[in-house]
């Protein structure tokens, strides 16, 4: 690391014109190439993706998004009243001529199918547009293009409420702006000018982190052309980036500035800083990815393109922390010191640094009580965490968006119109061997039409060979709801083989809420690897540099402890819809079925980061006087501050997310603040040194035969490292000195 800092810092020009030129390349790339993300929660293997597969093989053509307009004409009116009809039947024809629209379906045309789309009050009514490719490569032109030719002056005049739903159309409510980020970012320079007193010192972690932010968004981008890349994936790498990349070049800043107050020159200061805290920052970046690419274990596409992406955000902000950074601290000289810290350094010199104030109170406020403090802490996080229990994983739709969206009132004239199935309708699919099963075919539909939980079947559409059938049924209760699920699990379990008793026909239940639940389903049941693997190889890492059985296990139990909690937040807002609306989050609704996973892997990675930095101090501490309470009481005095002031820049970086309009990553930018605040207030400064007094030095402990086989790694240079011997075994006089109080004789090295 010493090598790397050094070349970076006699080369800064240099380092720093890679750094742009990498950012600006994969910028010019990615507008060159455009976005090519997917949004594809398809397992296969499933009865969903099956049903998908044959209705895809069936029926050709019927690949591209399908959106809605539903309008509603005010009292005393209907929609086939001649204003109405006359009004939209021009504009259902003026989108019908757009570009990218494949077709329309409305409800003024001949047929039963045209008169079922207007409601039983006659009030409601809707048209179908089909686009003629997936919602993911529609532009957001053409999307625009058919919401303005749908609301506008005309069509809505005389109180005629005109709405539009689905994915596309959903385009045109995201912000164009990156508002979140700027917010975040701007939060994060104001803490840290506070921590630093300098402008200069401050800027350089943003700056650090934009550039590979930056790099890594552009990246991310052209990564989606290459495998599926889910379309939030820039923006959770956004987000994780943005909170890991700071931190990590907060704490190399820290660690600069107080080689400056020893008086080192700005060369020497920033070369020990990445020498040391960049040993750090490498092994923390690493878990996090560790973490991130533990998703690769549940072999599923949509999950392997985000756990990727995220990693390579990851990645970069560790390699701009431990290269640009050190450059960028060189072009600033001793002006990344406050001015009042200049004039004070000149004037009386370099002084030895004694951790004072609230942090070293607080230290032996926790060393007098950590029985009672530990019992306190546990508490909070037990009972944040009582709401996970009730997690249930589905679909949050377009019902949950925000309550002034076109996509929301959409779902809610739709629901109000035809009942709440009518947003999520199931799609069964049969694949016919013979005249016979056409007859089959028609015994299900009735079989379905009189099932418990059914709304309405619509007759059974045969493709042009004759070998393929889709019946379309609405459930009585909303895609997200729980009966919903249970009537999936009932055709397929129940109405369905008994229907096809005695026939050939293959028969498979798909639809949104079907493809959701089957998708969770698949969670679940990997869920358990995945959260093994995820904590082995965590602990592995820890065991390795920190050579003790009882670190790794405590870091486990709290990394599950922070998820947990964290979840209980989530569950509480998102699902259970405490404050939602009032957050502009829309309405309260199930937990997308993959942010278990990702949150798992991100929450453990950045838990683990608080791990390194407050138990490396303590391990320092502890190999160079082998004395447990000491240890702990000078690793938090010295690491609670920097800890924490990384932890409020975190926490206000994902909390400005929830500004970005998007629920899940709205989802994520919560979850993440809440198991930070909890992590860094809770965990690593309260329960985690209460714990560490309580098991004194059986902290340490590990099995001689063990210690032998393990290989020697170091978070801080090797030549910073020395065992400890036991204090029995040190000279009486050094002993005698540390019980008083005074700083112990150094060991031998």
């Amino acid at each position: 690391m010493a090598v790397i800092a050094r070349w970076c810092l006699r080369h800064r020009l240099a380092t720093v014109l890679l750094w742009l030129l990498a950012l600006g390349g994969t910028a010019l790339a990615a507008g060159i190439a455009g976005s090519a993300f997917s949004n594809d929660y398809e397992v296969p293997g499933t009865e969903s993706s099956r049903a998908h597969a044959l209705l895809r093989a069936g029926f050709h053509g019927q690949g591209g998004d399908t959106d809605t307009i539903v309008w509603r004409a005010p009292e005393h009116q209907s929609a086939r009243t001649p204003a109405v009809e006359q009004r939209m039947a021009k504009a259902l024809d003026t989108i019908a001529g757009l570009p990218g629209v494949g077709s329309v379906a409305g409800p003024y045309g001949p047929g039963p199918e045209s008169a079922a789309q207007i409601s039983p009050d006659g009030r409601t009514a809707y048209a179908v547009v089909t686009f003629d490719r997936q919602a993911d490569s529609v532009p957001k032109a053409q999307a625009k293009a058919v919401v303005d030719a749908a609301k506008n002056p005309v069509t809505e005049a005389d109180g005629l409420q005109v709405e539009l739903g689905g994915q596309a159309v959903a385009l045109t409510e995201a912000p164009a702006t990156h508002l979140a980020e700027v917010i975040g970012v701007a939060v994060a320079a104001l803490v840290l000018f506070l921590a630093f007193g300098s402008l200069a010192a401050s800027l350089l972690p943003i700056a650090t982190a934009l550039v590979s932010v930056g790099t890594a968004y552009f990246g991310i981008t052209l990564l989606g052309h290459a495998m599926p890349v889910a379309d939030f994936a820039p923006m959770l790498g956004t987000l994780v980036g943005l909170g890991v990349g700071i931190d990590y070049a907060l704490f190399i800043v820290t660690r600069h500035r107080k080689g400056l107050m020893r008086g080192l020159p700005v060369e020497e200061a920033a070369t020990r800083a990445v020498a040391t805290t960049g040993r750090a920052v490498v092994f923390a970046g690493a878990t996090v990815c560790i973490a991130l690419l533990g998703m690769l274990v549940l072999r599923l596409n949509f999950l392997n393109g985000v756990a990727i992406a995220a990693s390579l955000t990851v990645v970069l902000t560790v390699a701009a922390s431990v290269t640009l950074l050190p450059a960028l601290l060189s072009c600033i000289g001793m002006r990344a010191l406050s001015g009042r810290e200049r004039r004070r350094l000149a004037a009386e010199g370099p002084r030895p640094e004694t951790p004072t104030g609230f942090a070293a109170r607080w230290s032996a406020f926790v060393e007098r009580r950590p029985k009672l403090l530990g019992i306190l802490a546990t508490l909070v996080m037990v009972v944040l965490a009582l709401p996970t229990f009730s997690l249930h994983l589905g679909t949050s739709d377009q019902g949950n968006n925000p309550a002034g969206s076109t996509t929301r009132q959409a779902y809610d004239l739709l629901a109000d119109g035809f009942g709440p199935g009518v947003n999520g309708p199931l799609t069964v699919v049969s694949r016919l061997d013979g005249a016979g099963d056409r007859l089959a075919v028609e015994r299900l539909a009735e079989a379905l039409r009189t099932t418990e939980g059914v709304a309405a079947t619509g007759p059974a559409v045969f493709n042009r060979s004759g070998d393929t059938a889709v019946l379309t049924v609405i459930p009585d209760s909303a895609p997200q709801s729980r009966a919903t699920s249970e009537l999936v699990t009932t055709l397929r379990e129940s109405v369905i083989p008994a229907a096809g008793h005695g026939n050939s026909m293959t028969v498979h239940v798909g639809g949104v809420t079907a493809g959701y639940d089957d998708f969770a389903d698949v969670i679940v049941g990997k869920l358990p690897l995945f959260v093994g693997v995820v904590i082995a190889l965590g602990c592995v890492l820890l065991l390795l540099a920190f050579r003790s059985l009882g670190i790794p296990f405590k870091a486990a139990a709290m990394n599950v402890a922070a998820v947990a909690s964290s979840f209980g937040v989530v569950v509480a807002i998102f699902q259970w819809g405490w404050g939602s609306e009032l957050l502009g989050l829309g309405s309260a609704g199930p937990i997308e079925p993959f942010l278990p996973v990702i949150m798992v892997s991100v929450l453990f990675g950045l838990s683990m980061d608080y791990q390194v930095f407050l138990v490396s101090r303590m391990y320092e501490e502890w190999l160079e006087t082998g004395d447990n309470r000491r240890a702990v009481r000078v690793g938090l005095t010295e690491t609670s501050r920097v800890i924490n002031s990384a932890a409020v820049i975190m926490i206000s970086v994902f909390l400005a997310f929830v500004l970005s309009g998007d629920r899940i990553i709205a989802m994520f930018g919560i979850a993440l603040a809440a198991a930070v605040a909890l992590d860094a207030f809770v965990l690593r400064t309260l329960l985690v040194p209460a714990l560490m007094h309580l098991l004194g030095g059986a902290n340490w402990w590990l099995p001689a035969w063990l210690d032998r086989r393990l290989p020697k790694i170091s978070i801080e240079p090797p030549e910073c490292r020395t065992r400890a011997t036991l204090p029995a075994q040190r000279p009486a006089a050094a002993t005698a000195t540390r019980e008083d109080g005074a700083e112990p004789a150094p060991a031998t090295r």
